[in-house]
Parts: C-alpha cells; structure tokens; sequence
C-alpha cells in the first residue's frame, strides 16, 4: 500500500510542477580559481562547533521500499516562496546513494527527548529503523513518529560542493507538535536552559 501511495503521489507532482519550478545556478562572467585555504581543520572544525543548531533525522525510502536515514544539523531554510529547505549529507555516508536516488525526502526535527534516536541514526551502520515506529508522508517519505516536527520535500537540486551533497527540496507536507527541542552545540547535545 505504501508503494502504490507513494508512486501515485510522485506522478500528481510531476504532472503539477511547473517548467519554471527549478532552482537556476547562474555562473559568474569570470570565476576566480579556488584558493587553497590556509586555515587549521581543527580550528574550522572548533569555528563550526560554536553554532547552535537543532538536530534532525532526514529520512527517504531505498528502490526497494525500505526506510534509510542518518542524523543531520546541517539543515535550513532558503525561501518562503515557494517553500524551500536543504540538507547536506557527507559523500562518505553510506545512506547518500538512497538519497541521490529518491524524487522526495523528509526531515524529521528532534525534541529533546530523542538523543537516543539521534545517535542510533548518526552512529549505527545498518538496520537503523528496527523497532522505529514511523508513517508514511503524502509521497511515501518516512516520518518519525513523536518527534518535534517534520516536512515531506520533492528534490529539486542536488549540488556537490566540497566534501558534501547539498540537496534542496520543496516542502510538499509539514506538521509541527508542541515540544522543546533538542539542540547540537560544542559537540554535545543540549537542550533551552541547560543540558540533557
């Protein structure tokens, strides 16, 4: 049933979509070439560390059906209008295949709560939804039960810059839930006015 919902929802949203819906990079008259940088990883790494975010899990569903996913906080905002989010995922993270795969995908952001949820997604290999409960989004994306609040997208762009893929989407579904959140900063979970 998940499948043929899915596969009816991909089909009204490639008939819906307009030629003008794409995200357009235009390229500058002269590009300068990329410098090498100067800066220490450790101290880019310990710069990163000092911004607050809050966690998600971003989740699609494999060719054969199956959910995949992994913890992100690279995670925001573009535009209102239309509605668009990204989500950049590691070129080293053994779920981006499934992700390069799919029309759509969901972000799932976490309440303070689930940081045992969060590190399954960020740590665990294989099997990570053994035992999650989730539903299925308007597309077929899966959607973790109980967490703060989550979005179903259409891929619009994916980009790969630097060690990452950039995956933009058009927010299709969202729900939010009352909670607080949890939040990531100096390499560590948090949460409003104090820690876990």
């Amino acid at each position: 049933m998940h499948d043929a919902l899915a596969a009816n929802a991909r089909q009204q949203w490639r008939e819906w979509r307009k030629p003008y819906d794409r995200i357009e990079f235009n390229s500058v008259s002269s590009r300068m070439p990329l410098a090498s940088s100067s800066i220490d990883a450790a101290v880019f790494r310990d710069f990163c560390a000092r911004f607050a975010s809050g966690v998600t899990i971003t989740t699609v569903l494999d060719t054969d059906g199956q959910p995949q996913g992994l913890t992100a906080s690279s995670f925001t905002s573009v535009s209102l209008s239309p509605p668009l989010i990204l989500v950049c995922i590691n070129h080293n993270s053994g779920v981006l295949r499934h992700f390069r795969n799919a029309s759509h995908f969901a972000v799932n952001i976490l309440h303070a709560g689930q940081q045992e949820l969060s590190n399954r997604f960020a740590v665990k290999a294989t099997h990570r939804f053994d035992g999650i409960p989730w539903s299925p989004g308007p597309a077929g994306s899966p959607l973790l039960d109980e967490c703060l609040a989550h979005i179903e997208c259409a891929t619009q762009q994916i980009v790969d810059a630097g060690d990452h893929a950039v995956f933009f989407g058009e927010v299709i579904a969202a729900q939010v839930n009352e909670n607080s959140p949890l939040l990531y900063y100096h390499r560590g979970y948090h949460i409003l006015g104090g820690a876990p």
